[in-house]
Formats: structure tokens, C-alpha cells, sequence
């Protein structure tokens, strides 16, 4: 039996009021199996939330919010007198001034930091005037009676800490402006708090945090929108399979901090965080793949240009952390979270002044004691004419934005000399001189390199929107193929396009899928078809696509699968064949290994990047010297296997199709235009590297 009949989630916000026109970084609230609703201030909020609860009496509603209902231990009782997170609830409610335009959050918490020793926990003063006791950055702070993070925090990897009122991540505001409301809400509908009271009431209020319930969602333009709907619906999944009692239950014992709902129990959150209602891209159309009346042999182009056509995407999204990004196409815009680098800072290890206070000649300025080192800022402020320590990568204390590199200076325990003039800002980095917080980062389609990894971590990126791997199945035909493992007599040939195959897919991203190897049995082929379209997003074969006695797997796609024969002019290669077989694309491959590689390269790898979500992608060619001669005929562009030498590229000995060792021997092909030419060592032709394929 399910605990709830009705889930709600809500994507807070601490600021004012947004609009008409629904905006990111508002407040966004759904009911699982609903749409989004978009609402653009905390009053409208409130009404909205207060409406549904309403219009759902008699049930029994879990209401997930997705800031912090608690702070770290000792604060409720520091305000309060009392180790209650509840009672801090109304504290705040008793004083919290909110009106859609404006709001006196930032007054209360300088207050809050006024009752304490030195500069309290509170920070991030995001008014354009000064207020008493309340510093714009946080390294300003000097109390430490109140832990930074509260424990659950510390388990969830990501999280900001309730301190912060403005800038990005500022948690703060939501928890100040929030709270105010939920005791209204409680104190009329007589909610239960989770994890601070029992859930035998109506309605439950819990803590949510999306990226941990919804690691994926679907693409809406706005992504609070789409991260709305896939909580409420993972909360009704785990409901129904149980597993958002024990969830519950992980968060039972945390006191006056509270829990977030999930953690302790990532483990079974999985099935429930792939949502159900992400939309399916469309199925290819049954004549994609078919040719215009009269078409006979296709120039290579024109059949990439077909093929492009005819292909579309073909698999979902998710979220996954920025750890394991590398070989994944992005499915939205990314933006960078926060400015790299995030404040001003030292690129030398040197001396930090203001530069107004240096003249042109030598100069001599007062050494403060102390210094700003990298993870160890300088609390205080430097004095205009006075000099600091600074090491690299440090923030610039107040009053420097000058730094001289050490070994230009002489110094004593009490004053640094150097030779003037310095230029302005010498040895710094600007804040954002990179990437400024909002920023684009990639565009959908991008297809992501172990670089970007570290470039989405430094920019305080950790879930990242991607499709779902595409998942390429391969399969090999024939009663002559054996397993390399098998003694195999001479007329039975070694199985070497399926590892071939399966590894390429492996290197462009995808997930390889072996389908194994189908003798020449067409009811065998259907049942193996038949299983891989199920599991599979693409299927790429090898053999067996010709006409011949024994082509099984050309016969059948005909029969069932709307086979399509491109005859390409090329070499190696000719015969493609296309299909789809219910609904999933099959990529026919010549059975000559050389043809496959070749084939797999030029039309399965881009066809199958766009089926992935990323773009089109025509391997980069150069021009470079030949090494070799060769005549060639009209008609078929040709691919030759070749590598660099001392003296342009060189091509393999033998072009036929079944010398693999070519393929080992070689670094990349030569492409040969659909022309005729004769080439002479020392002509230009157009190499294509292995690296330009991915491989």
C-alpha cells in the first residue's frame, strides 16, 4: 500500500518577484502526472499550494520542497532557546517582512550576525546598500560557533550551504524565505514536518533536492520546469515501489538539521530516477532509407547526404556526474554555475599592493605579517601602501590588485623593496577572465572529451544533461564464421568483424552490444533480430546482405524489414544495405573485413552519431604529399589503406578486401576522388587520419 495518493514538488526561490512570462530561477511547483505550473512570486505561491491542498482533502499529499528545513546544531537553540527545528520555523515566520518587489531577509540576517561574536555565519549581501553586519563575501566570516554544512549536506556531494543569501548557489534565501511560509502552510493544513515529526497526518512536508531525485528530466526550455515534473514523478515511483519509505526512514534520528529525501539510499533510488514520462524521440520512418525512382549507383556523397537525411535521434536523456562525461553528447545548453576563476586572484607567488601606492622608481612599502595563499585567504583588509604575502592562485585581499613576482623583490621580516614601474593588475587573473558564472558552455549535440570534464568541474558543473548512450548491437552471419577460441579447418574462416565492429562502437561513445554469431538459418536470424531490436538502437551486420543462395539476412529484411540496397560507387565497399527491422535501423555491412572497417567509418559512424543526439560528423581531411603511384578509373571513389612516412603518406601494398593486416598497418586512409587520376609521387592527395573517425 502506497504511503501517499498525491506527490507535489516545488522549486523554491528566494528572490522577488519574476514576471508574468514563466522564468527560470522562480518558483516552479508540479503534481506528479501533471504539467508544470509556473509561479511567478511566494504570495502566488503560497495561494497556489494552499488551493491544492484544498482540492486534495481527504488524501494524502507529500509535498517536497527543495531547500534546507533545518541548520546546522546549535543554531535553533542560539535563536531560540530551544533544539527544535519548528520553533525556528515561527522564529522566522515572527520576522520575515515579504512583499513581491522586496523583502527584509538581509537585515535579519546582519541582525542574526550582530547577536554573535565577530562577523557571524550569515553572508552575501546582494543589495546595492551596506548593511551592518552582514559581509558580501564569505571569507569575510570569523565566527565559528555553527558548523558550515549541516551533516546530511556533507553526504550530499554538490549541496550549498544555508549561510549564502545571494550569488549562485545561495541556498540561503530560499531557506529565510521559505520557512515563513511552510509554518503558515503547516499551521492551517496541520502538515507533518519530516524528519522532525511523525507522518501520521494528511499532508507531509519533506526536503527534496532535485539533482539527486531527478538525475534525469526531460529537456523543457526551462529546466526548473522539467526538474519539477521528474521529482514528483520519482517521488510516486519510489512510492509505489516502496522504496520512499525506506528512504524515509534513512533520515530518521537526524535532529534539528533535518535530511534530504534520498540520501542513504542511493541505491535504490535508480529505477525510480529514469522517470517515465521523458519524451520519446520519433521512430525513423519506414521508407527513410529508400531511394528516388532510377537511382542506380550513388556517389558517395550523395549517399551521405541521404543518409544524413534520413536519420534522426533516437534515444532519451539523462543526468550523469561530471565524472563520467567523456564519450557522452550533451542534451542542453550548459552553463557554468560559477566564474573561473571565481574571484581575483594571484598568478605568482610575489607581493600583493595597490597599485596607486607604487611609483615609478624603487619602492619600498611596509610587509603586513600573514598571507593569502590558495585555499587560505586573507581575512582581513591591506592597507593602501602596505604589501602582503600572496602565492598563487590565492584571492587578492581587499586593497591589492598588483602583485611582483618573488624573485624580483628583496624582503626583511618587515618590508619588501622592488625596482618600479609595474604596470596595473601585473600577476593577477581578473574573476571570470575565463568563463564568467552564466556563461554557455557547450551546446546540445557536443560530444564531450576528458578536457571538458575538467573544465565542467572547475566551473562547478556536476550533473550533466546527455542522451542516453546509443546502444549498437552487431551481429555476424554465416555458417562458415568460427570463434578465434575454435580450432577451425580451411573452410571455415575466423569471426573477425564482430570484435572489430564492437570495438569501434566502444571507441565512438557508444554502448557495444554483442549479438553473437547466427549461422544460415533464417528462423534462427528472425528470433536473434527480433531480441536485438528490444534491447538494441541500432544494429550493425556483416555478410549475408548480397543476393546470393545463402544471403539469409538480405532475404529477410526485404521480407520483414523494407530492405533498401544502396549501391554506393566506392571502393571497398558497394553494396550497403538498410533496413529497419521493427522500428530500429540495421546497417548492412559487407563481409570483407577491410570493406567493413571501411563502410562502418564512412556511413555507420556519423549515421549513428546523429541517431545518439550529436551532429553529423565528416571526418577532417588533409592534403598532403603521396609517396606512392597510382592510376585510377572513373566512376567509384576509392579508399586506400596508408599510413605517414619520412616521405608524404604511403599506401598498403595490396587494395584487396580481405588483407586485414593492412588495416593494422595503416594510421588513417587515403581518399581518392570519384574521377579518374593518375598520381605521381609528390601530388597532393587527401588523407584522412584514424583520429579524424575517433578512433
Amino acid at each position: 500500500m502506497n504511503l501517499f495518493d498525491t506527490y507535489i514538488a516545488v522549486d523554491w526561490s528566494g528572490g522577488n518577484d519574476r514576471g508574468a512570462t514563466p522564468k527560470a530561477d522562480a518558483i516552479w511547483a508540479c503534481v506528479a502526472g501533471e504539467e508544470p505550473v509556473y509561479l511567478r512570486n511566494r504570495q502566488l505561491a503560497e495561494d497556489w499550494l494552499a488551493t491544492r491542498l484544498e482540492t486534495e482533502a481527504g488524501k494524502r499529499v507529500c509535498v517536497g520542497f527543495d531547500f534546507p528545513f533545518g541548520y546546522p546544531a546549535g543554531f535553533a537553540k542560539h535563536l531560540t532557546g530551544d533544539e527544535d527545528a519548528l520553533a525556528l520555523w515561527d522564529w522566522f515566520e515572527a520576522r520575515i517582512e515579504d512583499v513581491p518587489k522586496s523583502n527584509n531577509r538581509f537585515d535579519v540576517a546582519g541582525a542574526i550576525n550582530a547577536n554573535l561574536p565577530d562577523i557571524g555565519p550569515f553572508w552575501g549581501n546582494g543589495l546595492k546598500r551596506d548593511i551592518d553586519h552582514l559581509p558580501r563575501k564569505g571569507l569575510s566570516r570569523t565566527n565559528g560557533d555553527f558548523a558550515e554544512r549541516r551533516a546530511v549536506e556533507k553526504l550530499a556531494k554538490g549541496s550549498f550551504s544555508c549561510w549564502q543569501l545571494s550569488g549562485a548557489g545561495s541556498v540561503g534565501s530560499q531557506v529565510m524565505m521559505g520557512l515563513p511560509v511552510l509554518t503558515r502552510l503547516r499551521r492551517r493544513f496541520g502538515a507533518a514536518v519530516w524528519p522532525f515529526e511523525a507522518l501520521d497526518r494528511a499532508v507531509a512536508f519533506v526536503e527534496i533536492w532535485p539533482s539527486l531525485l531527478a538525475k534525469s528530466f526531460p529537456t523543457d526550455k526551462i529546466k526548473d520546469a522539467g526538474q519539477v515534473r521528474a521529482v514528483a514523478n520519482a517521488m510516486a515511483a519510489m512510492d509505489a515501489q516502496g522504496t520512499l519509505e525506506h528512504a524515509l526512514k534513512k533520515g530518521e534520528g537526524a535532529g534539528a538539521e533535518g535530511w534530504i529525501l534520498g540520501v542513504g539510499a542511493e541505491d535504490l533510488l535508480e529505477a525510480a530516477m529514469r522517470p517515465t514520462d521523458l519524451p520519446k524521440p520519433p521512430k525513423l520512418r519506414d521508407d527513410c532509407f529508400a531511394l528516388p525512382a532510377g537511382v542506380d549507383w550513388t556517389p558517395v556523397d550523395d549517399a551521405l547526404a541521404r543518409l544524413e537525411a534520413a536519420v534522426s535521434r533516437v534515444v532519451g536523456v539523462e543526468q550523469v556526474s561530471h565524472t563520467r562525461v567523456v564519450g557522452r553528447v550533451v542534451a542542453e545548453v550548459i552553463t557554468a554555475r560559477r566564474s573561473n576563476p571565481p574571484a581575483p586572484n594571484s598568478a605568482v607567488d610575489g607581493y600583493g599592493f595597490a597599485h596607486g601606492a607604487a611609483g615609478e622608481g624603487d619602492q619600498v612599502l611596509p610587509l603586513l605579517s600573514g598571507r593569502a595563499a590558495a585555499g587560505g585567504a586573507y581575512e582581513g583588509a591591506v592597507p593602501y601602501g602596505s604589501a602582503i604575502r600572496v602565492l598563487t592562485g590565492a584571492i587578492l585581499p581587499d586593497g591589492v590588485d598588483t602583485v611582483v613576482l618573488e624573485e624580483d623583490c628583496s624582503v626583511t621580516a618587515t618590508h619588501v623593496a622592488f625596482r618600479g614601474p609595474v604596470r596595473p593588475r601585473a600577476n593577477t587573473r581578473k574573476a571570470g577572465e575565463d568563463v564568467v558564472a552564466g556563461d554557455q558552455v557547450f551546446d546540445a549535440g557536443h560530444v564531450l572529451r576528458a578536457q571538458d570534464a575538467g573544465l565542467l568541474a572547475a566551473l562547478g558543473v556536476d550533473r550533466v544533461p546527455v542522451f542516453e548512450r546509443l546502444r549498437v548491437g552487431v551481429l555476424s552471419t554465416g555458417d562458415e564464421l568460427v570463434e578465434p577460441s575454435q580450432d577451425a579447418p580451411s573452410d571455415r574462416t575466423y569471426d573477425a568483424n564482430r570484435p572489430m565492429l564492437l570495438q569501434l562502437a566502444q571507441a565512438w561513445g557508444f554502448e557495444a552490444v554483442d549479438l553473437g554469431h547466427v549461422p544460415d538459418d533464417r528462423a534462427a536470424l528472425k528470433s536473434r533480430l527480433d531480441e536485438a531490436a528490444a534491447g538494441c538502437d541500432v544494429i550493425l551486420t556483416s555478410g549475408g546482405a548480397s543476393a546470393g543462395d545463402e544471403d539469409h539476412v538480405s532475404a529477410l529484411l526485404r521480407e520483414q524489414g523494407n530492405l533498401q540496397a544502396w549501391r554506393i560507387a566506392l571502393k571497398p565497399g558497394r553494396p550497403l544495405a538498410l533496413a529497419l527491422w521493427q522500428g530500429v535501423p540495421v546497417f548492412g555491412l559487407p563481409g570483407n573485413p577491410v570493406a567493413a572497417f571501411v563502410c562502418a567509418l564512412i556511413f555507420a559512424r556519423p549515421a549513428c552519431l546523429k541517431l545518439a543526439g550529436a551532429g553529423w560528423a565528416a571526418p577532417q581531411g588533409f592534403m598532403v604529399p603521396a609517396a606512392f603511384e597510382k592510376r585510377k578509373k572513373p566512376g567509384r571513389r576509392e579508399y586506400l589503406r596508408a599510413r605517414m612516412g619520412p616521405d608524404g603518406v604511403e599506401v598498403f601494398a595490396s587494395e584487396g578486401s580481405g588483407r586485414i593486416s593492412g588495416l593494422s598497418w595503416s594510421d588513417g586512409l587515403v581518399e581518392l576522388p570519384d574521377g579518374a587520376a593518375e598520381i605521381v609521387r609528390g601530388d597532393l592527395v587527401r588523407y584522412l587520419p584514424y583520429g579524424s573517425f575517433g578512433l
